[in-house]
């Protein structure tokens, strides 16, 4: 029985992808800063640890209680919406260090097991904004296009080891409160100037009856890239995903 470690677990994508994998008889690593016994189903095959990605001790913790894994689901993350000019570097760094850093930190914790063993898998969740650029995102998106970026050199790096690297591109989804999470981000006030782009873009967000992109869509991507050797590296998740990837592609 195989084993995967997910980070991010206690909501969203990450929820979906661990219970996916249990479903799927998987042995399952369900990490998130403050664990729950309460948020998974039970199950024997299933461990909750406490991590934060973007703690150095923590990771190792979590790295040494986990033991041998067979993949490593980067998934936790952190959203920013609102206008750059107003938006500070200390909150700019804050995202980066979850989205990104916490991203190469877990990567490079697991490597060497991976390596050892000329086996494993490595996915990392990013989004279809950068595909597709919108306005009031551009520290969210810049953290996930260096997440997209690493995962892409990264696998060219790791292939001769027989190591998997896949990112997968979530569209919107409005199940996970990303805008609620995201604009909460930024407390403090900006310039009117950009109120009505903020109040437009908020308004898509509310009143959006598109495709989306729903939790099950990105475990399925998630578990494409683990089982699939022959797909490519970037997989969309869900159908507004789809078509934003198509449109570009």
């Amino acid at each position: 029985m195989k084993t995967v470690l997910i980070t991010g677990c206690s909501s969203g994508f990450g929820l979906e992808i661990a219970k996916y994998f249990l479903n799927h008889e998987w042995k399952v690593i369900a990490t998130m800063r403050a664990p729950s016994d309460d948020i998974l189903p039970k199950s024997e095959h299933l461990r909750v640890l406490k991590l934060d990605v973007t703690d150095a001790e923590s990771i190792r913790r979590a790295v040494e209680e986990a033991g041998a894994i067979d993949v490593l689901v980067n998934n936790a993350g952190v959203g920013m919406l609102g206008p750059f000019e107003s938006t500070s570097m200390d909150a700019v760094r804050d995202v980066f260090e979850t989205n990104t850093f916490g991203t190469m930190a877990m990567t490079q914790a697991f490597l060497p097991q991976f390596r050892a063993r000329r086996a494993g898998a490595v996915v990392n969740v990013a989004s279809t904004v950068t595909l597709k650029a919108l306005p009031l995102l551009p520290v969210y998106t810049a953290s996930k296009a260096a997440v997209v970026a690493f995962t892409q050199s990264l696998a060219l790096e790791l292939k001769e080891f027989n190591i998997r690297v896949g990112v997968v591109l979530p569209g919107m989804a409005p199940e996970t409160a990303f805008a609620s999470n995201a604009s909460g981000r930024i407390a403090q006030a900006f310039p009117e100037d950009y109120s009505a782009t903020m109040h437009a873009v908020m308004s898509g967000f509310q009143n959006y009856v598109g495709p989306v992109t729903h939790s099950i869509d990105v475990a399925k991507a998630v578990w494409q890239v683990v089982q699939d050797g022959s797909t490519a590296f970037r997989v969309p998740a869900g159908a507004d995903a789809v078509e934003w990837f198509n449109e570009v592609a």
